[in-house]
């Protein structure tokens, strides 16, 4: 692949901020959409079963077109695809608010789905890029970008629903700016466009072994992710007698701290590398879920969430770029590794729900607490993306500076 981004510090560092506007951009859409569920039920008259079911088209949905992504920017460039790709997913937003039964928010899930894991992997494709000219680790940080961006979309909704907004209202006008921010920042992303004699990349494929690995790592952490951002309110409700508002706090700890660890965790791998903040991660996660296994008051769950939190959230980050630098073809990879966690994802929730039916949720946690000390075990994996980097980067720094 050739750009036409300058190798010149200020082309890099721009291109950086525009890519972590598009992942803010793209964290905004989740977020906004997540606030509204409860009037997209009501309004499309749907039991709590049904909504599950239809939720579970996001995740079918982006599985299905995520390997479409390589090819797409193969062919029409990667800033080019991008500025689409993003576009369908804030176009998509209105959808969900639109569909009148079951059936209909089934497609419209798909779709939305479908939209977002694209742009997914073209962004976290474009981030791979950017973080190997600048020979240093930044995708911690654009995916801290996102999760502020997930919490600025979901501040709206509240305020929407709160001031008793229309959903359809609401989800047009979050798409009509959100659109136009997509579009304006795509225009400083890398445009990487293939050479004369490269071979497109196959329409679907499946992932190399080495994301299969890779994936593997990462959906442990999302597991930990889904698991305690679902059912950490519960636990806290059910298990310690916590209160309504207590819960909830838990809930919104855990995600803060997500945050600010992404955005702070950077500093940390360029320091130590990915396999060893990773290691680290793995056991400070285990140690989190411990605390919440033993927990007998809600303030110690709560510290064990936030510690999980704490020890998880580099973690999909730096499969995404151990993926991108692992092979020739970045976006096969990546849709392989955010396949694998999309899938974590979807089934944890359900799955924690199933052992708790069957043992209790102190059992649940345990397992997701294993999952977590699985970590530190297999974080051996990444290290392509300590080796990758920096070989990558010295390569592409021979390449001469495009302007005149």
């Amino acid at each position: 692949m050739v750009s036409d981004v300058t190798y010149a510090p200020e082309g890099v560092r721009r291109a950086r901020y525009a890519v972590a506007a598009v992942f803010a951009v793209h964290g905004a859409v989740t977020g906004s959409f997540a606030t509204r569920v409860p009037w997209v039920q009501e309004h499309a008259s749907l039991s709590a079963g049904q909504l599950g079911f239809a939720l579970a088209f996001t995740a079918f949905g982006a599985s299905c077109a995520m390997p479409l992504a390589g090819r797409i920017s193969h062919r029409f460039g990667s800033r080019t695809a991008l500025r689409g790709l993003l576009a369908l997913w804030t176009l998509s937003l209105v959808l969900p608010s639109i569909a009148p039964n079951l059936l209909t928010l089934c497609l419209a899930m798909f779709t939305y789905g479908a939209s977002s894991g694209m742009a997914d992997v073209a962004m976290n494709a474009l981030g791979v890029e950017v973080e190997r000219r600048l020979d240093k680790s930044i995708m911690s940080g654009l995916h801290g970008l996102w999760s502020a961006g997930a919490l600025t979309g979901s501040a709206a909704g509240t305020l929407a629903a709160h001031l008793g907004a229309d959903a359809r209202l609401h989800f047009a006008l979050a798409s009509a700016v959100l659109t136009l921010l997509g579009f304006v920042v795509c225009a400083w992303v890398p445009d990487l466009q293939p050479a004369e004699d490269e071979e497109p990349p196959p329409r679907f494929a499946l992932p190399p072994r080495s994301a299969l690995l890779i994936g593997a790592v990462g959906f442990c952490a999302v597991f930990a992710e889904g698991a305690s951002l679902d059912w950490s309110a519960v636990y806290l409700r059910d298990r310690l007698g916590g209160s309504a508002g207590l819960a909830a706090a838990s809930t919104t700890g855990f995600m803060l701290t997500m945050a600010v660890a992404r955005i702070a965790g950077d500093a940390v791998v360029n320091r130590f590398g990915a396999v060893r903040t990773v290691r680290a991660g793995g056991v400070l996660a285990g140690l989190g879920g411990l605390l919440v296994v033993l927990a007998g008051h809600p303030a110690v769950a709560m510290a064990g969430f936030g510690l999980m939190g704490l020890g998880i959230a580099v973690v999909v980050p730096l499969c995404f770029a151990a993926a991108g630098h692992a092979g020739p073809n970045p976006s096969q990879a990546i849709a392989g590794v955010a396949t694998i966690t999309y899938t974590s994802g979807l089934i944890a929730p359900s799955l924690i729900g199933g052992v708790a039916q069957a043992t209790s949720l102190v059992v649940s946690f345990a397992v997701v607490t294993v999952l977590a000390c699985g970590l530190a075990a297999f974080a051996g994996v990444l290290r392509t993306a300590e080796r990758g980097g920096g070989e990558v980067s010295r390569r592409a720094s021979a390449v001469p500076d495009p302007r005149p």
